[in-house]
C-alpha cells in the first residue's frame, strides 16, 4: 500500500461553532465529519488553525489512498490560510486538494464535481483561489437559492429547513461518496456517477 504520488487533502468548508452547525453554509464540515466517521477516527487540533483526521480511503489494495482530511477552524471568509498551512505542512499539489462546498446556483442535494473554476460569490472558495490559485477541485454540492426576497448572506447562515432534513443524511452520505470515488477513481469517473 504505497502512495508514490503523496496524500490528499480534503478540505470540508464551514464555520466553526456550534450556533452555525447545522447551517447550510456548513455542508463541507458535514461531509467531512462523515467521512471521519468512516476512518474511524477522530479529529484532532492541528497548528494550521484546522481539526484534522489523517487516514485511509478506497479498498486495500493499489486503490487505496492516504487522505487528509479538514476542518478550517478559521471563519469560511479565511479558509485560505489554514488550507495553504496545511497544502504547506503535508506537502499536497494544488490538484490532489478537494474543497467540499454548499453551492446555491445547484437545486438541492444536487452534486457536481470539477477541477478548477471561478469562486461563484462563495468565499470560502475565494479566500481558497487567493491563497492557492483556481486549479484545486471542488465537490459542489447544491443548497438550491432563497426563497422570495430572502438575502444570501441569510439563507446560507440559516439552518437547513424541516422538509431538507428528511433527505439531509442521504444527501451527505451521496457526497462522501462522491469524495472517495474522486480521490480513488478520478475526476471523470466520478463525474459520470455524481454530476447530477
Amino acid at each position: 500500500m504505497t502512495d508514490a504520488v503523496g496524500p490528499w487533502l480534503i478540505v470540508g468548508l464551514g464555520n466553526p461553532g456550534q450556533e452555525y452547525a447545522a447551517n447550510r453554509h456548513n455542508v463541507g464540515f458535514m461531509v467531512a465529519d462523515l467521512l471521519a466517521e468512516r476512518m474511524r477516527s477522530k479529529f484532532k487540533a492541528h497548528k494550521a488553525r484546522a481539526q484534522v483526521v489523517e487516514g485511509r480511503i478506497g479498498a486495500p489494495g493499489p486503490s487505496n489512498r492516504r487522505v487528509i482530511v479538514a476542518k478550517p477552524m478559521s471563519f469560511m471568509n479565511l479558509s485560505g490560510g489554514p488550507v495553504t498551512a496545511l497544502r504547506d505542512f503535508y506537502k499536497v499539489p494544488v490538484e490532489r486538494i478537494v474543497a467540499v462546498h454548499d453551492e446555491l446556483d445547484i437545486d438541492y442535494g444536487a452534486l457536481r464535481l470539477k477541477l478548477g473554476g471561478g469562486d461563484n460569490g462563495h468565499n470560502g472558495l475565494k479566500s481558497m483561489t487567493k491563497s492557492l490559485g483556481p486549479d484545486y477541485h471542488r465537490v459542489r454540492f447544491g443548497i438550491g437559492r432563497p426563497p422570495g426576497r430572502m438575502q444570501v448572506a441569510d439563507f446560507v447562515l440559516k439552518d437547513f429547513s424541516s422538509a431538507e432534513r428528511k433527505e439531509l443524511d442521504y444527501f451527505v452520505d451521496r457526497a462522501a461518496d462522491a469524495v472517495e470515488s474522486l480521490v480513488v477513481d478520478g475526476l471523470e469517473r466520478a463525474q459520470s456517477t455524481y454530476n447530477s
